[in-house]
């Protein structure tokens, strides 16, 4: 091989490897965010700031303090604890950005003002330290890189234009406080590419462990359906009402197995939560809401006609059109189980699916009558792994669709209540 072809090679696999473990994870939304880790946060800050106001003005005076300062940084820290979408999971983007925001505040910019405020002394110098653990361990090791160098470089900025005259540092109190720096940073960034590794790792294998799962579930379906087909034949080797049944028994076996089929196409490709498609198309709304209730296994004549479809304005979006079938075939499934577990007789529209326009983007509603969910429920249901099916699903499905939609920058809530249905509601940027 020449040394172009491997120069070439090289600069396709970084370029692959930079792609994959780099930039694309940054974009990622988080997949499995504490709620009670950023509360615990938020609280630590709240308390902890008015608390070392009072050691580092009053009980051990250090050169420089700040009364106002702290009290914006413990408001920061309120922030995380009175506002609940900060702390729903997963995210929205908004909420994203604002504690992303706010811990680069209360951490790197705030660690580095009062570092250089009080000149580099031992105290700081320790604080500074320890704050790139913490930031580091705190959130993924590529933001928090970023959000280190801007606090650093911000709050020099602001010192060198604003900030209190202070001695400066010896020739050798610098270079000892640039190693011990160095140090902290290198290992938190060792630490938190480890940590970023090895929770993908352990979710990639969840997730096609699920996948491989399903997937062995086609052997013994298969072989019902072999059974299907051996009740059917001897059903036409006899005559009278035997007949008949029989061949009502191989039906009803041909069609759960159809359906059991199409349940593990359905949980295979919601395994591939984290390898959605790149490549991007322009997808008509009412197409694909249209074929999604078109191609599902319904159970019976009149499951298939509690489904309703109403088109008030079609508009495009930019997605994938594959991905968004299985977004509608996750919700119609989760509606017509919903309303199953009523253990009323359906009606048509007990599930209805509305696409419309609303203030320039689309919208596709999909509201049910079925037994509803508590508020409990609700800010839980778009967590991988978690079922409100006493345990019976795989809680796969909704947080497949919400990446789905995030991924064509869209956004989906719901709205519900016990025995009130649910209204999941779908909005996105409309093409043109």
């Amino acid at each position: 091989m020449s040394i172009r072809a491997l120069y070439g090679s090289g600069v396709q696999l970084l370029s692959s490897w930079a792609s994959d473990e780099v930039a694309r994870p940054l974009l990622e939304p988080i997949l499995h965010p504490s709620r009670w880790r950023i509360r615990a946060l938020g609280l630590a800050t709240a308390f902890g700031h008015p608390l070392l106001y009072w050691v580092w003005a009053r009980l051990l005076p250090q050169p420089y303090e700040s009364l106002w300062l702290r009290f914006v940084m413990s408001a920061l820290g309120l922030a995380l604890v009175l506002f609940p979408g900060i702390t729903a999971v997963p995210p929205s983007k908004p909420a994203a950005i604002a504690f992303t925001a706010i811990f680069w505040i209360t951490l790197p910019w705030f660690f580095s003002w009062m570092y250089l405020c009080n000149g580099g002394n031992a105290v700081w110098l320790a604080s500074f330290a320890a704050m790139f653990l913490i930031y580091y361990h705190l959130t993924d090791w590529r933001i928090a890189s970023v959000g280190s160098a801007s606090g650093v470089l911000g709050a020099w900025l602001l010192f060198r234009a604003a900030g209190p005259h202070t001695p400066g540092l010896s020739g050798e109190q610098l270079a000892t406080n640039v190693v011990v720096v160095a140090c902290c940073w290198l290992m938190a960034l060792l630490l938190g590419i480890s940590s970023s590794n090895l929770r993908r790792e352990q979710l990639n294998y969840t997730l096609g462990a699920t996948g491989i799962m399903a997937h062995e579930l086609r052997t013994p379906l298969a072989t019902l359906s072999l059974i299907g087909d051996a009740v059917r034949g001897e059903a036409s080797r006899i005559e009278g009402g035997a007949a008949e049944t029989l061949d009502k028994l191989a039906a009803r076996l041909h069609t759960l197995v159809r359906n059991m089929n199409h349940q593990i196409d359905a949980q295979i490709a919601n395994a591939r939560l984290l390898r959605l498609p790149r490549r991007k198309e322009a997808v008509s709304a009412a197409t694909v809401v249209r074929e999604a209730v078109a191609r599902y296994p319904y159970r019976s004549t009149r499951e298939r006609e509690t489904v309703v479809v109403t088109v008030h304005q079609d508009f495009m979006f930019q997605g994938s059109h594959a991905v968004f079938l299985q977004v509608m075939d996750n919700l119609i499934k989760n509606a017509l189980r919903s309303l199953a577990a009523t253990k009323t007789a359906n009606q048509p529209g007990d599930v209805s699916i509305e696409v419309a326009m609303a203030v320039r983007r689309g919208r596709i509603v999909i509201a049910d009558q079925g037994v509803g969910m508590d508020a409990q429920l609700q800010a839980r249901i778009f967590e991988p792994f978690f079922s409100g099916d006493d345990g019976t699903g795989h809680g796969l499905g909704l947080a497949f669709c919400q990446r789905a939609v995030h991924a064509a920058n869209g956004s989906i809530r719901v709205a519900s209540g016990l025995m009130q249905g649910a209204c999941f509601t779908i909005e996105l940027p409309v093409l043109g």
